[in-house]
């Protein structure tokens, strides 16, 4: 029976919430959530995954159980996130691991990747984009009101503010799921996101992000260049039907990585709560293979 444990530890003066299991002799796999939720994404897969693996699994600060500092106390960008991962990590003394990323998560891994490519021996993406040709329609908003921020306007956020409501959240576990597999979906993973969302102050919070978001996009260039200097082994599992990061964005991994497993599930976004038999068959031999050519 796998045991999760839930534990905090306090990086630069904030609290940040993670799970654990498995076994912290066995290869490690830190697992970076997306928008909007949090490492509670993941329960499935630790339970999945401890037998073999020693599992850790944040909360980013702002999201699930981890502080949320009000966004004119604190920095809400992807750099800072990244560099409160790297500190909960140095802080708890994984020093070599594999990343599973997913949406928000992508970014954040693959900063620590390219900057500390001798931490990072294999990686799985699970929509988490690092290539232009996963963006789609949705990310025009989103586009539109970061580059006005960057101009110092007031942009109009009604629109990108409708990505924080009850539908919105909803949407974002049930589209592109067929509809054999909507029964799958658990009410509680969005209700769970969209209580989080609510807390007072945090709608600004999701905003800066949003802001930042299209920065990432410089950054692509400095993972593609890891990708082809350290050839990490990888494996990217996408949800064919998501309408947030396309299929071309799995695919685009080719490009840079020939050797990259590339796998599109007739899923949505959140495929781990619909496909979750699928991507731990295709998950597990991946760690396990990438586990043996370290030694």
């Amino acid at each position: 029976m796998t045991i999760t444990r839930h534990r905090t530890a306090v990086v630069d003066g904030h609290t940040l919430a993670y799970r654990e299991a498995g076994d912290p002799t066995l290869p490690t796999v830190v697992l970076l959530h997306g928008f909007p939720t949090s490492s509670h994404m993941y329960r499935g897969l630790l339970d999945e995954l401890a037998d073999e693996f020693h599992l850790i699994a944040p909360d980013h600060l702002g999201f699930g159980a981890s502080d949320a500092p009000p966004a004119d106390t604190f920095m809400y960008t992807f750099p800072e996130l990244t560099r409160l991962t790297v500190g909960l990590l140095d802080q708890i003394g994984v020093r070599r691991f594999a990343l599973f990323v997913q949406d928000y998560g992508a970014p954040i891994g693959f900063r620590i990747a390219a900057r500390h490519p001798e931490r990072v021996f294999a990686i799985v993406t699970q929509s988490g984009n690092a290539y232009s040709e996963g963006f789609t329609p949705f990310w025009e908003p989103l586009v539109t009101y970061a580059k006005a921020r960057a101009a110092g306007e007031q942009p109009d956020d009604r629109a990108v503010r409708g990505l924080l409501d009850i539908d919105a959240t909803r949407w974002q576990y049930t589209h592109g799921v067929p509809e054999a597999r909507l029964d799958r979906l658990a009410p509680e993973t969005w209700e769970l996101d969209q209580a989080r969302l609510e807390r007072p102050g945090n709608a600004q919070v999701q905003l800066d992000l949003f802001a930042d978001y299209l920065f990432n996009v410089d950054e692509y260039p400095a993972f593609h260049a890891y990708f082809r200097a350290h050839r990490p082994p990888l494996l990217a599992v996408w949800g064919r039907y998501d309408e947030i990061f396309g299929p071309e964005g799995a695919k685009a991994f080719a490009r840079d990585l020939p050797d990259a497993e590339i796998h599109l599930l007739d899923a949505g976004h959140f495929a781990l709560e619909t496909h979750r038999e699928e991507i731990v068959m295709l998950a597990r031999p991946f760690l396990r293979k990438a586990t043996e050519q370290e030694r």
